[in-house]
C-alpha cells in the first residue's frame, strides 16, 4: 500500500509541479480507484491542498492566481499539518521558465548540536561551583545529585546564551540541489556578531555551482531564472 501511495503522490506532484505525466490516464485512474477501495487517505484532498495544487498548475501555465508570499504561507500551513501533497522531496523543473524547485528539510539533529558547547561549559561550572559551595559547609553530595538539581537552570542558561549571543536565531536546512540533486546544507541566523542569512538564503551548490534561493519559513529552494 505504501508503495502505491508513493507512486500516486509522485504522479500528482509531477503533473501539477512540472506538467509531466508519469502514468497514463487509464493507469492513474486504476491506481486511484485501488487506493480508494483500500481506504487510503492520500487520494482525498482537503480544501487547502486543492487550492495549493490549483495555484501550482496556474503558475505553470503562466497565469498565477496568488503571489509568492501567499503561496509560501499556504505551503507552510500544509507542511505544519503534515500534508504529503505540499512537500516535493525530488527536484522539479519548469520547462518554460527553466526554474527548478524542491523542498528542503530542517536538520534538527545538527540544530540541537549547536547547544552542546555552551551546555558542556555550564555543566562543568555548575558541578564545580555547587560542589565547592556544599563542601564549604561540610556537606559532600554526589555529583549526580548536583546535576539533577542543576538540570533546569543549566538547560535554561544554555538555551538563552546560545540563542542570544552565540548562534542567534539558528535554523539548519538540508536537501538536494534543485538542479543536480547533490545534497547541500544551509545555515540561517547569525554567529556571534557575524550576520548570516535571515528570511532568504542565496546559495551556490557545492557540486554543480549553480545559484539558488531558499526561503527560511517554507524551506522552498528554487534556482534563479536564466
Amino acid at each position: 500500500m505504501e508503495e502505491k501511495e508513493r507512486i500516486y503522490l509522485d504522479a500528482v506532484q509531477s503533473y501539477y509541479y512540472s506538467g509531466r505525466e508519469l502514468l497514463k490516464q487509464s493507469e492513474f485512474d486504476l491506481l486511484k480507484e485501488d487506493l480508494q477501495w483500500n481506504g487510503s487517505p492520500v487520494v482525498v484532498l482537503n480544501r487547502k491542498e486543492a487550492r495549493f495544487l490549483a495555484a501550482q498548475q496556474a503558475y505553470l501555465k503562466g497565469d498565477p492566481v496568488m503571489d509568492d508570499k501567499e503561496f509560501d504561507e499556504l505551503k507552510l500551513e500544509l507542511k505544519e499539518e503534515k500534508s504529503k501533497i505540499a512537500v516535493s522531496k525530488e527536484p522539479k523543473c519548469i520547462i518554460d521558465t527553466g526554474i527548478c524547485t524542491v523542498t528542503l528539510n530542517e536538520d534538527t539533529f545538527r540544530s540541537n548540536l549547536l547547544y552542546l558547547p555552551v551546555g558542556i561549559i555550564l555543566t562543568l561550572l555548575w558541578t564545580i561551583f555547587s560542589y565547592e559551595l556544599f563542601a564549604a559547609v561540610k556537606l559532600y553530595l554526589n555529583p549526580l545529585v548536583l546535576l539533577i538539581f542543576g538540570a533546569l537552570p543549566i538547560y535554561r542558561g544554555t538555551e538563552f546564551i546560545t540563542n542570544e549571543y552565540v548562534f542567534i536565531n539558528p535554523k539548519i536546512a538540508y536537501g538536494p540541489c534543485p538542479s543536480c540533486s547533490a545534497e547541500n546544507r544551509i545555515y540561517f541566523g547569525d554567529i556571534f556578531s557575524v550576520e548570516g542569512f535571515k528570511e532568504e538564503a542565496d546559495v551556490k551548490c557545492t557540486s554543480c555551482k549553480i545559484n539558488f534561493k531558499v526561503q527560511r519559513n517554507s524551506l522552498r529552494a528554487s534556482t534563479v531564472p536564466k
